[in-house]
C-alpha cells in the first residue's frame, strides 16, 4: 500500500494545484503570459504524475479491494483526468491579450473556478482512499 503514493500523492496534487491556482489571481497585462505558461506547466505535471498515481493503484489494488470499490475509484480517477484535460484545454485555448480590465477578471475567475473544482475532486477522493486504504490495512493486520 506505501507504493500507491510512489508517482504523485494525492496531497502533492492538491498542493500543485493550490500553487497553480494562488499564482493565478488577478495581475497586470504584462505578466498574464507568464502565468499561463506556468499554469500549463503546473496542469501537464499534475496530469502526468497522476496518471502514473491511478495507472499504479488500479494495477495493484484490485486483489485487495474487490471488483466493486475499484471500479468506484476507477471512475474518480476518470472524473478527475477529466478535469484536469478541460483546464488543460481551457488553460492553453484561453486568448487574454486585449481583454479589457472586467473581462481579463472575468476569464481569471473561470480559471480559478475550474483549478478549484478539480483540487476538490482531488481532495474528496483522497479522503475516501485513505479510509477504504486504512480499513483494508487493518484487515490485512488482523488477519
Amino acid at each position: 500500500m506505501k507504493l500507491v503514493g510512489d508517482s504523485i500523492s494525492d496531497q502533492e496534487a492538491i498542493s500543485s494545484l493550490t500553487g497553480a491556482r494562488a499564482d493565478w489571481i488577478p495581475g497586470r497585462p504584462e505578466i498574464i503570459a507568464e502565468k499561463q505558461k506556468r499554469l500549463q506547466r503546473a496542469l501537464s505535471f499534475l496530469d502526468d504524475g497522476l496518471k502514473n498515481h491511478f495507472a499504479f493503484e488500479e494495477r495493484v489494488l484490485p486483489p485487495l479491494l474487490g471488483e466493486l470499490f475499484m471500479r468506484a475509484i476507477a471512475l474518480e480517477h476518470w472524473e478527475i483526468s477529466k478535469g484536469i484535460d478541460e483546464a488543460k484545454s481551457l488553460a492553453t485555448d484561453i486568448k487574454l491579450e486585449g481583454l479589457n480590465r472586467d473581462e481579463l477578471l472575468s476569464k481569471e475567475s473561470h480559471i480559478q473556478q475550474v483549478i478549484s473544482n478539480i483540487g476538490q475532486l482531488v481532495e474528496d477522493h483522497a479522503a475516501r482512499e485513505e479510509v477504504i486504504l486504512g480499513m483494508a490495512e487493518r484487515a490485512l493486520r488482523e488477519k
